[in-house]
């Protein structure tokens, strides 16, 4: 099995429409195998699916996540689980263990944020991002 988290600085990028790299994790028996950090290479949004796809990706673990990529993650059989935050290794084993906390219904409505605002930007909490659509994605 293959999982994919967005990857930023060693943790769960926020955003999956604008994750620049993922790291994906090659998983056998409860146990990491080996994992490699990927750039997207400018892919964004619809896009992130088909590479994600080629990659070999059965799962995707991301913070906020609009539904036409949910749909697109769904269409490629891709397992999702959004609305994480962390750092991306011990998100991992979390899964691999069966005690990831993730949000089913996660949303990410970024385009009706206020001016400057993109989900998931480190400076989120000043931002009022509990309250604007991202889903409880541990902002902090």
């Amino acid at each position: 099995m293959k999982i994919a988290v967005t990857y930023e600085n060693g943790h769960i990028f926020q955003h999956f429409g604008h994750t620049e790299q993922f790291k994906i994790y090659t998983v056998a028996e409860g146990k990491v195998l080996a994992s490699e950090v990927v750039s997207t290479n400018g892919s964004g949004h619809g896009a992130l699916a088909g590479f994600l796809l080629q990659q070999g990706v059965d799962v995707l673990i991301c913070g906020g996540i609009g539904g036409g990529a949910q749909n697109a993650l769904a269409q490629a059989g891709i397992k999702l689980y959004g609305g994480v935050s962390g750092e991306a290794d011990q998100v991992v084993n979390a899964l691999i263990n069966g005690g990831l906390a993730y949000d089913p219904n996660v949303q990410c409505s970024h385009h009706q944020h206020s001016e400057g605002h993109s989900c998931g930007s480190n400076g989120c909490g000043s931002n009022g991002c509990s309250n604007h659509g991202c889903g409880d994605h541990g902002c902090h």
